[in-house]
């Protein structure tokens, strides 16, 4: 059976494309912009594009935006998502952050907007961020444990039009039981990081019971940021177990990854700034047999319990935002 090309989306007949394009840091080496990189992707068939306000305090945002304009592609074919940063928590705050990333975009909506984290930063003048004298940020412990009341904010972008659909990013299952427990509006998303080397499969499985679809940024095992840097050592796409059925199905390892991924039903928003890499990643719709699943799916133990996150915030934040049994802060 071919692999889906999207998923359904909890009560409502949208879809999210399985295959999108990531922006976090797309800082590039080689003089391409951003810009460049959605360009190319849009011909070549992408329409999910991810980003967030605070991927370059909107810099980013605004490229893509560039792009969409320049592709002339209608608006209704394209997909995108973008998020709250979190200095912009307070429910009063929230419709500032969206009006932000609607005009860096030049868009009158997006289609799916994601609280970023669960946390917030204590905010300064110009929403920006009052930090420790170690650059660490300060955290809005109270707004942070109230984020039902940030939600409820996003709510009305929906009521408004300025979004179709609202999820979140990085949530723990703590948190969404939490938060299903007093939403009006579903969260169609959790947009988390996930990946062969960490495959978080309890977290997957409860929102997958509960209609919460799963999208995985650095599904082929991001680079950690310098200041949050979990794993440590090569990544799956060096795994030797990757690589031999990357040949046995004479395609690349990252192919392997996706189509593995988009298999167990979550959409795939890896980055890339490389041209060639974008086209790849996108030509990943290849049908593995069940026992290469079985493989890719164990590669960190049965219940994932070998996996090492890449971006590792705990020493960063002071807590454990990803705690799987209690809710931190």
């Amino acid at each position: 059976m071919p692999l889906s090309q999207s998923f359904p989306l909890k009560n409502t007949t949208i879809r999210i494309p399985a295959r999108g394009l990531g922006t976090f840091q797309v800082d590039p080496k080689d003089g391409r912009s951003v810009k460049a990189s959605v360009m190319h992707a849009l011909k070549i068939g992408y329409r999910h594009i991810d980003a967030a306000l605070a991927y370059g305090w909107g810099s980013v945002e605004r490229e893509i935006g560039a792009a969409f304009l320049k592709s002339g592609i209608p608006r209704h074919e394209l997909f995108i998502v973008t998020k709250l940063h979190n200095c912009f928590h307070a429910p009063e705050d929230v419709p500032v952050g969206m009006d932000m990333s609607l005009h860096n975009r030049g868009l009158d909506y997006v289609d799916l907007y994601l609280m970023h984290f669960p946390y917030a930063y204590t905010k300064i003048d110009g929403y920006g961020t009052l930090r420790k004298a170690d650059g660490k940020p300060v955290i809005d412990v109270a707004l942070s444990r109230a984020f039902d009341r940030t939600w409820a904010a996003m709510e009305k972008l929906v009521d408004e039009g300025k979004t179709k659909l609202i999820g979140v990013s990085n949530f723990s299952t703590p948190k969404l039981k939490q938060l299903l427990d007093v939403c009006r509006i579903h969260p169609v998303v959790n947009q988390v990081e996930l990946n062969p080397y960490f495959p978080q499969k309890g977290l997957v499985e409860f929102c997958q019971s509960h209609d919460i679809h799963v999208t995985a940024y650095g599904p082929l095992g991001c680079t950690p940021v310098p200041y949050l840097i979990g794993r440590v050592g090569p990544g799956p796409l060096l795994d030797d177990k990757v690589i031999a059925l990357a040949r046995k199905y004479e395609k690349t390892p990252a192919q392997i990854i996706l189509s593995h991924m988009i298999f167990l039903g979550i959409s795939v928003i890896p980055k890339s700034n490389n041209l060639d890499r974008i086209s790849e990643n996108f030509d990943c719709l290849l049908e593995l047999e069940n026992e290469d699943h079985l493989i890719l799916t164990n590669l960190m133990g049965e219940r994932g319990e070998k996996g090492v996150r890449n971006l590792e915030t705990k020493e960063y934040l002071g807590f454990d935002n990803f705690n799987e049994e209690i809710e931190e802060p």
